[in-house]
């Protein structure tokens, strides 16, 4: 565990992830949360790769969380005859429904979604790969759309389409979506990511197949349709956390429009009390290199100083040569960023309205811990809700989350300055509760003597919600209690 990075790392787990000397680096490197993309691979390679990510981890004593990244529907062209073409500015270019998916060529190339063609109409704008390949939508067929290429290039296999603008009416939740929910519930996944949702009822439909399921994992919005933007706040509510999917959102709004709704969503996420993912193209270029540009390290570092939660690797760490050099660099960019004093300038309290006891006392603690020389927030928790409230409020002081359940110090790998140590508080003598978490982070050598610390618990211990109560307390400074053994 890197105590002194409040950012969380996620990886996507990949082929180049695959060798357990590699993985066991960027573990020890500082990766929190393992993303599998279940847009690629079969299920038993899911599988294995989420066991040996948790056998690793436990080796180490690090609390890692699995998410699970739903495909969402594919708005894909098929494949080509040759595996790749080249298609020239000016020249005409067919998507076909009823096309064999394996028959593309330099001419026309099928497509995985099939009511493309009613959803587009003449004068639409196309675009292919990210947005390499550009086409002007001529006229609209049955099966067919008709196009003319704008920017021409390479092309190769399923690649992804988007209109720009956004507007496509598939839905968010496929039926391959609704198979792997229950994949993802057996496989006891901590987070799944639904992508491509356009309002609040494609994530509330997930959690009643989740909840039909058997399973609680948190859900993550990926925000990477343009009608998501639009929505925003509804999304961002009814999700858990939210992960800004910037390839596909710069595609549909633009990649000039794409800073500004970032900053906005972090923003609007942190309102929320959710928690955020930066994600997409971070360090792209440790793909295939050692060190990454120096553009990718001012894009990492200015999430981090407009608050998000976690900054993602994808292709970095599931493709590429060196993915503990991804982590590594990432590691680094983000301890850097934290330094500077304006992101741990406290949030507004006169603008807050506290609704709920566990709030208040999670405000409370963060204002107290932003004016006294306190060097620790220790919060006993059942479901990590109030230290989720503390990462909200800006700081350089680290919130240990004091838990006796799994899943919630899972949880807990994703927020902002927040890290989980199990801890089961059911079993001690509340007469030296207090003793006996603090004796816990001195054990890790996180405090010693005359150190001061916050701890936050609840007047039942193990019950969840149930957090009313704060206390500044010195280390060692604690009365003996005769009989009693910790």
């Amino acid at each position: 565990m890197n105590l002194l990075r409040r950012t969380k790392i996620v990886v996507t787990l990949g082929p180049s992830l695959d060798d357990p000397a590699m993985l066991e680096r960027v573990i020890q490197n500082g990766a929190a949360i393992f993303r599998a993309n279940f847009s690629h691979g079969e299920m038993s390679t899911h599988e294995n790769r989420i066991q040996m990510v948790r056998d690793i981890a436990a080796k180490h004593e690090k609390t890692v969380a699995i998410l699970i990244d739903l495909q969402g529907p594919k708005i894909r062209i098929g494949r080509f005859k040759n595996k790749k073409i080249t298609i020239r500015e000016g020249q005409p270019f067919v998507l076909d429904t009823e096309l064999d998916e394996k028959e593309g060529n330099d001419q026309t190339v099928s497509l995985a979604y099939k009511n493309l063609p009613r959803d587009v109409r003449p004068g639409d704008t196309l675009l292919l790969d990210d947005g390499r390949i550009v086409l002007n939508v001529i006229k609209t067929e049955l099966t067919q759309i008709h196009c003319q290429v704008v920017v021409g290039g390479e092309l190769s296999d399923n690649k992804g389409i988007n209109r720009l603008g956004g507007g496509l009416s598939a839905a968010a939740l496929t039926d391959k979506d609704r198979k792997d929910i229950k994949e993802a519930v057996r496989l006891n996944a901590d987070y799944i990511a639904v992508s491509f949702p356009r309002s609040a009822d494609d994530i509330k439909e997930a959690r009643i197949l989740l909840k039909a399921a058997g399973g609680q994992p948190g859900i993550i919005a990926k925000i990477e349709r343009s009608e998501a933007v639009t929505n925003i706040d509804e999304i961002i509510q009814a999700a858990d956390a939210v992960m800004i999917a910037r390839g596909d959102l710069g595609v549909e709004i633009g990649d000039a429009e794409l800073p500004a709704v970032q900053k906005k969503i972090i923003k609007v996420a942190r309102v929320f009390n959710k928690p955020v993912i930066t994600a997409t193209q971070m360090l792209e270029s440790m793909t295939l290199s050692t060190i990454p540009t120096r553009a990718e390290v001012s894009d990492v570092a200015n999430a981090v100083l407009d608050g998000t939660d976690a900054v993602m690797l994808s292709g970095e760490t599931a493709v590429g040569l060196y993915p503990d050099k991804a982590v590594a660099a990432m590691d680094r960019i983000c301890l850097s960023a934290e330094k500077h004093r304006s992101i741990h300038s406290i949030r507004q309290f006169k603008d807050s309205h506290i609704k709920h006891v566990d709030e208040a006392i999670a405000m409370a603690t963060m204002y107290t811990a932003n004016h006294l020389d306190i060097k620790a927030i220790i919060a006993l928790t059942e479901s990590g809700t109030t230290t989720l409230l503390m990462s909200r409020i800006n700081s350089n002081i680290p919130v240990y989350g004091l838990s006796r359940h799994e899943a919630t110090l899972r949880l807990m790998t994703l927020y902002r300055g927040v890290y989980p140590i199990p801890f089961d508080a059911t079993h001690i003598d509340r007469r030296v509760l207090n003793q006996a978490a603090i004796l816990e982070l001195q054990q890790r050598g996180i405090l010693k003597n005359g150190d001061l610390v916050i701890i936050t618990k609840g007047d039942l211990i193990g019950v969840h919600g149930r957090t009313n109560s704060m206390k500044i307390v010195t280390v060692g400074d604690f009365p003996d209690y005769p009989g009693v053994t910790l």
